[in-house]
């Protein structure tokens, strides 16, 4: 693990033309690690190298499933569908929601028992397992829906109709991967379409065995249990999660234009770019080509003067762009006039409560908000003039601390930003890139949390 250290952040980023490469996608790298794990023979992944995703790597390996890191690449040796070896143990999972949430999947057809537990970030967030449980899997918790917990998982799967009342990629995912080794067909049916990146993998490697059909608002995926696939090879292109923070630093600095290259830009990635456009942001995708059937491109972004945005899940759903609200309040705290956001409850449940976290730094930063469990009001001001020093305290969410970072680079403020080696769960590069736009920072080492 990183040695925990601060940044430090007290002048303006501006005046910058630039072309990019953001790290690679951690939602696709966790969901080709998992896929690879149950493949027939060797699998290279090119992928995001990060604390979360080697939490995955490790999680496997206990699991009994090897995994070589060599040249920035993976390299996994499945053992097929059901290829886990006999493991009665514990595995700590960090702070990796992501790992938590699929691998139940993969484990609800596991019999043995295993203990999952992870940090102090991991344990305050709720754990979902109705799906798995309805499978045939025994879920044990030492406090209701929090880690850690006793996964004991069925061998005699049973095959379902699973209906996603909550809008959820991950747990679909959780479900998906479990179906691979029940019998029968699986269906899960979704009212609310969410990020398809496993789908898309399982389309690629099984073909007809797995069905996806559009009926007006519901989305019907079945899928057929022991599909077996060989390993495959794939390089992992740019995270349109990490994008968005560059992004909206470059709409809101003066004199910006910014290049990045080769990011998703699957319909179900890019809803903050809708909301963006929406708010007068100057974006554009161009070179569009297809990686391992999914849609790719450059995004180009230049400085752009905002307007406030009244948001409900009808404009964009909120599963579109769930990972990037916290970058979107900050251009809502600088642009004109007052913004609204509803239908935003499941923010609360992420790495922190990510309505209460925006608000706190809003505040700290003279934006004035109001927020409710459902909503989040920002009262927009392009021309804030801070002559005070900001400290943002450790909140061990990675997001909340880039969104704190860009902030500070556009306004120019006198910023501290503790705990920032969080960043490093999902985009080791970010103050890397900063560096290359030409944002001026210093590392601080050993401030008290």
């Amino acid at each position: 693990m990183l040695k925990s250290f601060s940044v430090l952040i007290n002048k303006k980023t501006q005046n910058f033309n630039k072309k990019i490469l953001v790290d690679k996608d951690k939602s696709y790298t966790h969901r080709t690690l998992l896929l690879a794990s149950q493949a027939i023979g060797k699998s290279t992944i090119k992928g995001l190298i990060s604390d979360d995703t080697i939490t995955t790597v490790k999680a496997l390996n206990s699991l009994g499933i090897l995994i070589v890191k060599k040249n920035k690449k993976f390299i996994v040796y499945g053992r097929g569908i059901g290829g886990f070896k006999k493991f009665n143990g514990s595995i700590n999972l960090g702070g990796s929601g992501s790992t938590l949430r699929m691998l139940l999947g993969l484990l609800s057809t596991f019999p043995y028992k295993i203990k999952l537990t992870g940090d102090s970030s991991l344990k305050r967030r709720p754990v979902r397992t109705k799906f798995i449980k309805e499978i045939g899997a025994n879920v044990h918790f030492e406090k209701k829906e929090r880690l850690p917990l006793i996964i004991h998982g069925t061998s005699l799967p049973l095959a379902k109709t699973h209906i996603m009342k909550i809008p959820s990629a991950q747990l679909k995912s959780q479900i998906l991967l479990g179906a691979l080794s029940t019998p029968g067909i699986t269906e899960v049916i979704e009212k609310v379409p969410t990020r398809d990146h496993l789908e898309i993998m399982l389309k690629e490697k099984i073909g007809n065995n797995i069905k996806i059909k559009k009926y007006k608002k519901l989305t019907k995926i079945s899928i057929r249990g022991f599909s077996q696939y060989n390993g495959f090879n794939i390089d992992v292109s740019s995270d349109p999660s990490s994008a968005a923070f560059f992004i909206i630093q470059t709409l809101l600095s003066k004199n910006a234009k910014l290049k990045i290259s080769n990011v998703y830009i699957n319909k179900t990635r890019i809803g903050f770019i809708d909301l963006l456009k929406k708010m007068g942001g100057k974006i554009s995708i161009i070179n569009k080509k297809t990686n391992f059937g999914e849609q790719v491109g450059d995004i180009v972004c230049k400085s752009s003067s905002l307007r406030n945005i009244s948001y409900n899940s009808s404009i964009v759903p909120v599963p579109y762009l769930i990972d990037e609200f916290s970058a979107i309040f900050c251009a809502a705290a600088l642009s004109n006039g007052i913004s609204y956001f509803r239908d935003i409850s499941e923010l609360a449940f992420k790495e922190s409560n990510r309505i209460l976290s925006a608000s706190k730094i809003l505040k700290a930063f003279n934006i004035k908000t109001k927020y409710s469990k459902n909503t989040l009001k920002i009262y927009g001001n392009p021309n804030i003039l801070i002559n005070k020093k900001i400290v943002i305290p450790r909140m061990m969410d990675h997001r909340v601390c880039m969104s704190a970072f860009v902030l500070a680079s556009v306004t120019g403020s006198n910023v501290v930003i503790k705990g920032f080696e969080t960043v490093n769960s999902s985009f080791p590069a970010f103050l890397k890139l900063q560096k290359k736009i030409g944002t001026k920072f210093k590392i601080l080492w050993n401030l008290k949390n």
